[in-house]
């Protein structure tokens, strides 16, 4: 069976609260790797310790844009790097702009954003950039701050931000949005995408891919996700499931790898 990686998840979600199970079918799935995505300060604890008790669990520390206005979520750079010195932590976010919710005032989420770009700057750690609504301003900050590693999660914006992201070496990785009916000026973008920058995703518990929508996503659908990857791309199913699990760990450097 081809394998696969979840490079984006929530697995502390209340929606995925028979965790057990769902690790369970992801790994029948043929999912080797996940990443539980931190989003809050207040949080992180619960995320590490779901990382550090699975073994192809890993995770990321972060403040969600939407979050960057709450009490106790304006963390330092360095606060930041202090986290990611924690067991398992393997990426900084995720991070970004939010320009579509608006529920953080946006100077308050640029600088959010500023001080993960550092901090990702400084540890060498992949940036997990959070996007919506923002496209010109998430290039034009990561361009001010200057050369950093890192991916575009959850990608469904407009092709300029996908075309300059790339521009400073930056990943996309897609979810079920792209197995979506009326996705396919996302599916035309990322026909443009070099294979050799591309993810896949599930932002579990959110945006399950067709035939799955309606109910909570999980990253065994990640399948479904390379299996419309690999159509849109003109490869075969292995071919995507190789070499996005290839990108993965070549972004993602402080993820164990395969035996």
């Amino acid at each position: 069976m081809p394998v696969l990686v979840d490079s984006h998840c929530h697995l502390d979600f209340p929606q995925l609260a028979d965790r057990d199970a769902v690790v369970a079918r992801a790994r029948a799935a043929g999912v080797v790797r996940m990443i539980n995505i931190g989003t809050t300060k207040r949080e992180f604890a619960s995320v590490q310790t779901t990382a550090a008790s699975l073994p192809d669990v890993f995770c990321s520390f972060g403040i969600h844009p939407s979050h960057a206005h709450e009490e106790g979520e304006q963390v330092s750079t360095e606060e930041i790097i202090a986290f990611t010195k924690q067991p398992k932590v393997v990426g900084i976010g995720e991070t970004g702009l939010d320009f579509y919710y608006d529920k953080a005032p946006r100077e308050i989420q640029i600088e959010s954003f500023r001080r993960h770009i550092r901090a990702a700057q400084q540890t060498g750690l992949p940036l997990i950039i959070h996007s919506r609504e923002a496209e010109e301003d998430t290039i034009r900050i990561l361009k001010e701050e200057g050369p950093v590693p890192g991916v575009l999660h959850c990608f469904s914006s407009k092709r300029v931000l996908a075309e300059q992201g790339l521009e400073i070496g930056l990943y996309v990785s897609l979810s079920g949005i792209l197995t979506f009916k009326k996705s396919q000026e996302l599916r035309d973008i990322t026909r443009d995408v070099p294979m050799d920058r591309l993810l896949v995703e599930t932002d579990s518990p959110y945006l399950a891919p067709e035939p799955y929508r309606g109910k909570p996503c999980e990253p065994a659908y990640v399948a479904r996700t390379a299996e419309i990857l690999a159509d849109v791309k003109g490869v075969s199913f292995d071919e995507i499931a190789a070499r996005t699990t290839a990108n993965f760990f070549r972004l993602f450097t402080h993820v164990t790898a395969l035996p």
